[in-house]
């Protein structure tokens, strides 16, 4: 696996406070508790979880120690997230919500509690927030929305003789709807003749990759939960039909694709942590702290998966 750092992840206002402000909890020895709520099982969602927390530990907040973490993951079962956002609701300091579903559940459980969200598109669209300058209410939080353009320069320049390109998401994820959406514009943009297929539950990946697979010369696929899930699948019908796949992260590369240029997921963790560091530390209000996107972006490249296809990986880089 190959990594190019584009860009360095900035010290914040809030960790120069921490470093010295007289409110600090984790100073004083005060415990505090955090309820986090993941929607499902996959690397990016989960390393956006590692990382908000080594965060909180950099800054002095240990699990086991001075730090109470009720860790909850629904599997993507939309009635485990209407129980566990109640049994997490009134409980905690602050709620950590890690993809869309589940910030929106937390959201309908409580309107007191400051909630986070990290691993979510578009907020306002979802209706989590009334805009991403001033959210308004109790939460607020960082989005991964990733440099689509970038991306679709990238696929290009990586399979340039290609005359259809195929996009595949779950038309069930609102998020992934936006994605592909601007990613066919993209597309379309540049003359590319584009072929949409969607996916309803993991169950449907490999009929529907293997269907697009024959219809089209490379793929792009956006940080869809589904996919993201199922990336293996995706990576050996791709090496089969000899398909370059850029996707939407970093850890789908790592688990089937060729390469992307995206954000670090662990990063956007920790980046999140530090709006949950105003909250406990500062007393900020959910309302007035801004929606983050990513300070960090990468190119990403698979090797193996490279030299399956016959593409040298030193060829691979994002387009000027």
């Amino acid at each position: 696996m190959k990594k190019t750092l584009l860009s360095l992840v900035a010290l914040t206002a809030g960790l120069v406070l921490a470093a010295c402000g007289n409110s600090d909890k984790a100073d004083k020895g005060e415990e505090i508790n955090i309820g986090i709520l993941q929607y499902m099982e996959h690397d990016s969602l989960s390393l956006a979880r590692k990382g908000f927390l080594a965060k909180l530990e950099e800054e002095g907040y240990v699990e086991g120690e001075n730090l109470t973490v009720d860790y909850q993951n629904a599997q993507g079962d939309q009635s485990n997230l209407q129980s566990m956002s109640e049994r997490l609701a009134g409980e905690n300091d602050v709620i950590l919500t890690i993809a869309t579903p589940a910030a929106q559940a937390v959201a309908n459980s409580t309107k007191e509690d400051p909630i986070l969200f990290t691993a979510v598109t578009d907020p306002v669209d979802a209706g989590l927030v009334e805009s991403t300058e001033k959210p308004g209410g109790n939460l607020t939080g960082t989005s991964d929305m990733v440099p689509i353009e970038e991306q679709i320069a990238l696929l290009l320049s990586i399979a340039p003789e290609a005359k259809t390109i195929g996009i595949i998401y779950n038309s069930s994820e609102p998020n992934s709807k936006i994605q592909a959406d601007l990613a066919e514009k993209a597309l379309e943009d540049q003359g590319v003749k584009v072929k949409v297929l969607t996916v309803t539950t993991t169950n449907d990946v490999q009929q529907v990759m293997t269907t697009l697979a024959q219809e089209v010369e490379a793929v792009y696929i956006p940080t869809d939960n589904t996919l993201a899930s199922t990336m293996p699948t995706v990576g050996e019908i791709a090496t089969e039909y000899k398909l370059p796949v850029v996707p939407g992260s970093a850890e789908m590369v790592d688990a089937g694709a060729l390469a992307t240029y995206g954000i670090n997921y662990s990063d956007l963790g920790g980046q999140t942590a530090e709006l949950a560091l105003k909250i406990i530390k500062e007393g900020a209000d959910p309302a007035e702290l801004s929606i983050e996107t990513s300070k960090n972006l990468e190119l990403v490249i698979n090797e193996e998966m490279a030299k399956a296809l016959g593409i040298d990986p030193e060829s691979i880089s994002v387009p000027k």
